[in-house]
């Protein structure tokens, strides 16, 4: 019984590891769009993050090639998350502050049972439309009450919007990969596919702009943070906690996200926010948390 506890404990502990991860990873991103456009930046992770997967797999022996009736999935998978929610995350974050997108990626949790419900036929709860409703005022007062433009723009929240319906797609797609693939298997193979989609994105988009990049040593910094703690370290402890724990347990995790950017940044950055953006932040997170506390009790009852 201490035993399991321990256990337990240890997977919570490495669970707030990975929200710290993910937090500074929408600040991380902040500082490395200073020397890179977006899809530049995505590549260079991407790219990063798919080499230090393959060395590890390959140094433990663990790599696992995907079978040719898999490649369709992980393909798919790969255009959702990393692809779209990557663009919708890192150019929503040149138009809003670190604080307001950690919010709205925060929806993702709310938004998820209804697609499950559309596409898996899974059952909705009252807790569920509840949520939903707090949030969604909660993203109005933050977006309506912003006096600079450029800290609450509507196209950078609609833009992380697409980041969040892309990563509930995204664990739509996940629930379909065989079981056979490891957690870090399947984060190797959609970051290595994603170059797929952003290689020839950076030939369209910042072709004219590589020539001109200034590199500055904090933005090459913050890419291999990035890198190591949001796209490989983070990615491994919640996928891992996820098949340990079962997602619903896992999102409610996710509700530190807004906690812990709010706090870096106002540290780092001096962000500032007003008195109703803050209590914007509070009614999404509450929302978020009532929501998945509310399935979290009917799966126990059920």
């Amino acid at each position: 019984m201490m035993q399991q506890q321990t256990g337990t404990l240890k997977l919570y502990i490495l669970m707030v590891i990975a929200m710290l991860c993910w937090s500074f990873s929408l600040i991380w991103t902040k500082i490395a769009l200073v020397s890179f456009p977006p899809v530049t930046l995505i590549t260079l992770r991407l790219t990063l993050a798919s080499f230090f997967l393959f060395l590890f797999l390959k140094t433990t022996g663990k790599l696992q090639r995907i079978e040719k009736g898999d490649l369709k999935l992980f393909l798919l998978l790969a255009f959702f998350e990393p692809f779209l929610y990557y663009i919708g995350e890192t150019y929503g974050l040149t138009m809003v502050m670190p604080t307001l997108a950690s919010v709205i990626v925060a929806l993702i949790p709310v938004f998820a049972p209804f697609f499950a419900f559309a596409f898996l036929k899974e059952k909705l709860s009252l807790a569920n439309f509840i949520g939903i409703i707090i949030s969604v005022l909660g993203v109005y007062l933050i977006v309506s009450q912003g006096s600079d433009s450029s800290s609450t723009s509507l196209k950078g929240v609609l833009l992380l919007l697409l980041a969040a319906f892309s990563a509930i797609v995204y664990g739509l797609i996940l629930r379909k990969i065989p079981a056979k693939y490891s957690a870090t298997t399947i984060i190797y193979y959609q970051s290595l596919l994603g170059l797929i989609y952003f290689v020839p994105s950076v030939l369209l988009i910042d072709r004219v702009k590589l020539p001109h990049i200034q590199i500055y040593g904090e933005a090459v910094a913050a890419v291999l943070m990035l890198t190591i703690f949001a796209s490989v370290i983070a990615f491994v402890l919640f996928a891992d906690a996820v098949r340990k724990i079962g997602i619903a347990k896992s999102q409610v995790f996710t509700n530190l996200i807004p906690v812990f950017t709010a706090l870096f940044s106002w540290v780092l950055f001096k962000e500032i926010l007003n008195l109703l953006q803050w209590m914007g932040v509070l009614v999404v997170v509450v929302g978020v948390f009532f929501s998945q506390k509310k399935v979290k009790t009917e799966e126990t009852i059920s």
